[in-house]
């Protein structure tokens, strides 16, 4: 049951001071709260003998009121420390879970579905951070409340009495601790349910469209109320354990009672305690009542906790695919950019995505890459952004292993459209200015000039601060090419990788935007992945791919001088752009 606080003891050891502050004041109020049956019985025992006077009276009423406001401040301040460790350790773990989030690579979001990894940073988050509040809060009071009291019973009391009527704790630890893995076991099941749940929602959210275009409205409504449904029955396999908790422990209670004023009667008509001590006892007895309910609870705390800390710790102890050297080196810029025999195999693949690959490219220097449809294009991209690890052959920037480098500074030099122009829900200036924060007015208006987005701006309500909405929900597709362009473009990248980036604008468009980067990168790399022809006649070297092979490669008018696959699609889109 405890596994969790031993899970958890860096985090203690981080707050130590926050912990044991709370401790101490926890041990002092409980020393505070155990008093008043004592000062009651003593209350009882002097009317009974007759030596009660209006002082000694008083006395006690001020001892008690002393002791009460005493005991609400101790115990605000150490339930403060408490709980704020809880918001501490989920504000911690889910900066970890982000950072981890970041450096991640594709192969890891492959592996795990995004509702889950939303689950866990939300749901599997607050189960933790109740642990490390309201758990440590109830581990640490209850028992220590507890043990403060069966003390005080025996010793002012009698403690034949007091281990007379603790007689059903044992029974109670056992029976806890049995449905407490059953717990776990549930719950973790049940986190699963609803991790698959949520990542069914995002994706009905983000393909609404789809869904309404094929009327898929009711389909959809109905495989989610399955899930629904799943999650339900999953969380009340484990509220049927938990609501085993109540009653038991009622139960046991209740036992407790009958033996403490049983064996509490007896002992007083044989003489071995007062009256006064009786009523003491049966206070103290009522105050046994909510440790041992709440270590009902919590031990159900505690197991949901432990079960959400497995999950969370399983997505911070995941590796990274694409690992830094421990000694990197370090170039300044990139001078070429080299593929030697290159191969590679996508790690779910059941064939090689690129074979025996050889280009070298000179800064300066544009390369087209183009083939048909699943040919291997975008696989070339993605070996230079170091998205999976390396694979056969080498891979080389200014002469040097890009494996021998970290990603960071490979990355810094490069400046990527993608094919899926990912686009934030902010204004189109930060979504430009996220290619580079600190870029200046005159760098931003270059970088929209380029990208030929001038008269768009001029038609939007607000400009550059207009709301792009999720995803750039509220731009067409041309429009959120170009915003990605100029993010990209805003860096004045070393390299600049264009994966298939103009397919949404016209011709007139293209052949502009291709101009405008021609005209301002002649001393740096580019490389336009594309299956438009028109968008690469430029380029100092073309290469055509086919199931991850180079069977083509050359200029432009070397091409066409050739039969093959490039000379046909030349042709082919020469008729289609006179039509």
């Amino acid at each position: 049951m405890f596994d969790v606080l031993i899970k958890l003891q860096w985090f203690f050891k981080e707050n130590w001071k926050r912990y044991t502050i709370a401790v101490v004041l926890l041990i002092i109020a409980n020393t505070v709260e155990v008093l008043p049956p004592w000062l009651i019985g003593e209350s009882i025992d002097s009317i009974h003998r007759g030596t009660l006077t209006n002082i000694l009276l008083w006395q006690y009423i001020g001892a008690l009121s002393g002791l009460l406001v005493m005991a609400y401040i101790v115990n605000f301040i150490w339930q403060y420390q408490l709980f704020g460790g809880s918001n501490v350790i989920e504000r911690k773990l889910r900066k970890n879970l982000m950072a981890q989030f970041l450096k991640m690579s594709p192969p890891f979001y492959e592996r795990n579905r995004t509702g889950d990894l939303m689950a866990r940073a939300t749901n599997d988050l607050r189960a933790v951070s109740v642990t490390a509040g309201f758990g440590i809060m109830t581990l640490l009071d209850s028992t220590l409340y507890l043990a403060t009291i069966i003390l005080m019973m025996g010793f002012s009391v009698s403690w034949k009495l007091t281990l007379a009527a603790i007689i059903p704790l044992p029974i109670l630890a056992i029976t806890m601790q049995i449905l407490g893995k059953k717990i776990h076991q549930k719950y973790m099941i049940a986190q699963d349910a609803f991790g698959q749940m949520n990542d069914r929602v995002l994706e009905a959210v983000e393909g609404v469209r789809v869904v309404r275009a094929y009327v898929h409205e009711r389909a959809t409504e109905k495989h989610f109320d399955n899930m629904t449904e799943e999650v339900y029955e999953k969380n009340m396999d484990v509220e049927k354990i938990d609501a085993w908790f109540t009653p038991i422990t009622r139960v046991l209670t209740g036992l407790s009672y009958m033996i403490g004023l049983g064996y509490g009667a007896y002992l007083v008509s044989i003489g071995d305690i007062t009256l006064g001590k009786l009523v003491s006892f049966n206070v103290y007895l009522g105050m046994v009542v909510w440790p041992m309910f709440a270590i009902g609870e919590l031990i159900n705390v505690m197991q949901r906790g432990n079960a959400s800390l497995d999950r969370v710790q399983e997505t911070l102890n995941e590796k990274e695919d694409v690992a830094d050297p421990q000694e990197p080196m370090v170039i300044e810029k990139p001078s070429s950019v080299v593929f030697h025999d290159v191969t590679f195999q996508y790690p779910q693949s059941q064939s090689t995505n690129l074979s025996h690959l050889e280009v070298s490219l000179e800064k300066g220097q544009t390369l087209g890459i183009v083939g048909k449809t699943g040919s291997g294009k975008t696989t070339v991209v993605k070996q230079l952004l170091r998205e999976y690890p390396t694979g056969e052959g080498k891979l080389k920037l200014s002469g040097e292993l890009i494996e021998a480098q970290t990603k960071e500074q490979v990355r810094n030099w490069i400046g990527y459209v993608p094919q899926d122009h990912v686009l934030f829900s902010r204004t189109i200036r930060e979504n430009i200015l996220f290619g580079k924060a600190d870029a200046t007015e005159e760098e931003l208006q270059k970088a929209i000039r380029v990208s030929c987005f001038e008269k768009d701006l001029e038609m939007l309500p607000m400009g550059l601060n207009t709301l792009v909405g999720e995803k750039g929900i509220s731009l067409s597709g041309g429009q959120k090419q170009r915003i990605s362009i100029a993010r990209a473009l805003i860096r004045d990248p070393e390299i600049l990788i264009m994966d298939d980036s103009l397919s949404a604008v016209d011709a007139k468009t293209e052949s502009a935007i291709i101009k405008n980067i021609q005209e301002i990168r002649e001393h740096k790399t580019t490389i336009i992945v594309t299956h438009r022809l028109s968008a690469i006649m430029h380029a100092d070297w073309i290469i055509v791919l086919e199931d991850g092979k180079i069977v083509e490669e050359g200029t432009h008018e070397q091409l066409i001088s050739k039969e093959g696959w490039y000379k046909e699609q030349h042709d082919r889109q020469q008729i289609e752009g006179a039509k």
